[in-house]
């Protein structure tokens, strides 16, 4: 049974085969292309159930691919392969719409691990979700620990549904704002990071060790329902 169908967009031969090879040998049905007009073409044809994008590509670069795909539409999970410790560019790739990135040189398990989880979870859409002893009841806007409510204010609880909407998914500070707080309110990054403090004392089984809302250093968050997925 196919893992999915995965388009790989990577311009380096060696890394594009050797990637390409572990994937169909975790069951994954995999399209390759080598710059990013090509790429582009390939996820507008095919409709693949995940891509991985590569940002330096010739022709177009993964920006403007990931650009291109959201404005067409495209809501396919994108995550970017990126160079180690370019903040920067992680965050234009999250704001441009990709859902999660790694970065070079990265294990090719983890890879495999980030891919199953984001096609694991795509499309969940439940009106009440759990993760460890915790309960979201979107519907009822209600949140219940061991069976007892949680006090969580309007803006914890939106926070909390919109991490639960996204799991697994890469978050850039910036996008978490305009989502839940709206483009037209002035709050800084810092409101992010005070209502995440406060929500963890309320829903982690220890909030100075988190291991449901992850922090990624210098980016943003990513939610885990199951538990930290070692980030790289």
């Amino acid at each position: 049974m196919s893992e999915g169908r995965l388009l790989l967009v990577e311009d380096e031969p060696a890394l594009a085969r050797g990637l390409s090879d572990s994937l169909r040998g975790q069951g994954f049905d995999v399209e390759i292309a080598s710059d990013g007009q090509r790429g582009l073409e390939l996820a507008l044809s095919q409709r693949p159930d995940l891509i991985l994008l590569d940002i330096m590509l010739p022709k177009m670069n993964g920006f403007e691919v990931c650009r291109a795909l959201r404005s067409r539409g495209l809501d396919v999970p994108v995550v970017m392969l990126t160079a180690k410790g370019q903040e920067e560019d992680i965050i234009l790739g999250l704001n441009l719409g990709a859902d999660d990135y790694i970065t070079k040189p990265f294990r090719t398990g983890e890879l495999i691990a980030r891919a199953k989880a984001l096609l694991r979870r795509r499309g969940a859409d439940r009106s009440v979700q759990r993760f460890g002893n915790c309960e979201i009841d979107l519907t009822a806007r209600k949140v219940l620990r061991d069976g007892a409510p949680v006090d969580l204010t309007a803006r914890e609880f939106g926070l909390l549904a919109y991490f639960a909407s996204r799991p697994g998914r890469a978050l850039a500070r910036d996008t978490i704002l305009n989502a839940v707080w709206g483009a037209s309110v002035f709050v800084t990054p810092r409101s992010i990071d005070r209502c995440v403090a406060t929500l963890r004392s309320k829903v982690e089984p220890d909030p100075h060790n988190p291991i449901y809302i992850q922090t990624i250093r210098e980016i943003g968050y990513r939610f885990e329902p199951g538990g930290a997925i070692a980030d790289a």
